[in-house]
């Protein structure tokens, strides 16, 4: 599954991508080489980042459900 990002975040990302370039570098980025660096990140990493921001995802809801069954729960007063 390719990660797909909206336009206005992929400009934002590309412009940081070429401050953080000047800022640690002291290099221009084209906006060219920084999508393509953008590119890069998005297939090589993402995926990784995605599947734990799924996971992390799903363990915070099951928590949450567990804390519900325990607060709604009403134990039966004729079952022993």
């Amino acid at each position: 599954m390719a990660i797909e990002i909206k336009e206005a975040r992929r400009e934002s990302l590309v412009s940081g991508l070429q401050a953080f370039f000047l800022e640690t570098f002291e290099e221009d980025l084209s906006v060219f080489r920084a999508e393509q660096l953008l590119g890069f990140f998005l297939s090589a990493v993402g995926p990784a980042i995605y599947n734990q921001a799924i996971e992390d995802a799903r363990i915070f809801m099951q928590e949450k459900l567990d804390d519900l069954d325990a607060d709604v729960h009403e134990p039966d007063a004729f079952i022993q």
